[in-house]
């Protein structure tokens, strides 16, 4: 009997390698070593059955202790921490590449293949940025998206032409392979034709007979006006094509709006600041407020205190599912001077001498509230 290989060895891997690198170590190497991907190689099979007995026992915490004390003959015949060896290495397989795995699509699970080998495409995420601006009027985008599309020799069908649908010789077409475990059988899914029963006799050479290919495809995408940050918008079809002309999966764009240098966005509504003069806010006057339109005119009216928010009706963003649309609210901040000539500083000082308290009402309130503690 040949010796064992080391389990890390065989995965690639560090022996202080994480979770997550063995996970990305054993995906890579699976696909390597698939024996529908290496019809021609008689050693294929074996590979991979020991790459997923080194998988089974490394991604274990209790095994892989286990192994890091007494190598092999932790798992030898008779001894705990393998469980009797029932674990099946193409099980492994379905664990990483199948629903649930870590291959599952971020919106939803993978979907197991037909009798013909048909299986859906996985499910996309595209994330997106986009201005506040376009979040509030929409806008139409176009993106690139590298992912698998449907293999233009074989037209998906991942059969050269010419070619037939032959029963899987390691199933005879059921299926489903017996191995026995001492006294047991064990019926499970072949791991040849993963459970069709059938496999294609002549491979297309241009994907592999996997009917699809990796390429960049150009998607139009149409932005709503009053899309929100986070928000999700689903592009029916424009996932992954399916295996052996499955159906494709779908791609969902998420929404990631910048932030602005002026506004600020809460739901519908906008808000900005807006420094005033404090001439202004005394005597009252007009000023130019911004808006995503353009500007709009606002009335100050005199005394305005630093603080005070005015509100522009309409001129925040649409809403998304009612059409109705928020509101812009601007907060005018009073703008102290902070240089001053001498003829300025001569005006002010006789302006504040003319000053009483009917002229400072705040002030006058504040410390007439305080007085106790200036005592």
């Amino acid at each position: 009997m040949a010796e064992k290989r080391d389990y890390y060895e065989i995965l690639t891997v560090e022996r202080t390698a994480s979770e997550e690198e063995m996970k990305r170590a054993y995906r890579k190497l699976a696909v390597k070593f698939h024996p529908d991907k290496n019809p021609n190689d008689p050693h294929a099979e074996e590979k991979f059955k020991e790459l997923g007995e080194a998988y089974d026992v490394l991604i274990d915490p209790d095994k892989r202790a286990a192994y890091d004390r007494f190598g092999h003959a932790a798992f030898a015949q008779g001894t705990a921490g393998r469980g009797g060896g029932f674990h099946d290495p193409f099980d492994i397989f379905r664990e990483v590449f199948g629903g649930g795995g870590i291959f599952e699509s971020f919106f939803g699970g993978g979907a197991s293949a037909d009798r013909e080998g048909r299986q859906r495409g996985s499910d996309l995420r595209y994330d997106m940025q986009i201005t506040l601006e376009e979040a509030a009027f929409g806008v139409e985008k176009e993106i690139e998206v590298r992912k698998l599309d449907t293999c233009g020799k074989c037209e998906g069908k991942g059969a050269e032409p010419g070619s037939r649908t032959i029963n899987c010789p390691a199933c005879g077409g059921r299926g489903q392979v017996i191995s026995s475990r001492g006294f047991f059988q064990v019926s499970q899914t072949c791991p040849r034709c993963r459970g069709a029963g059938q496999i294609i006799e002549k491979p297309c050479r241009a994907c592999g007979g996997e009917g699809r290919v990796e390429n960049t495809s150009r998607i139009k995408l149409k932005i709503p006006a009053g899309i929100s940050d986070g928000s999700r918008l689903r592009t029916s079809g424009n996932g992954e094509a399916g295996i052996r002309g499955g159906a494709p999966g779908d791609l969902y764009v998420v929404i990631h709006v910048k932030e602005h240098d002026i506004f600020q966005r809460e739901d519908d509504n906008l808000f900005c600041e807006v420094p005033v003069s404090f001439t202004l806010a005394a005597l009252g006057g007009e000023i130019a407020v911004p808006t995503l339109e353009g500007k709009a005119n606002l009335k100050v009216p005199a005394g305005t205190q630093s603080g005070r928010v005015f509100k522009l009706r309409g001129k925040g963003v649409v809403n998304v599912n009612n059409r109705d649309r928020g509101d812009l609210l601007a907060r005018l901040l009073v703008e102290v001077p902070t240089r001053l000539n001498s003829e300025q500083r001569q005006k002010l000082e006789e302006f504040s001498a003319l000053c009483g308290d009917e002229n400072t009402p705040l002030r006058k309130s504040f410390f007439d509230r305080a007085k106790d503690f200036f005592r």
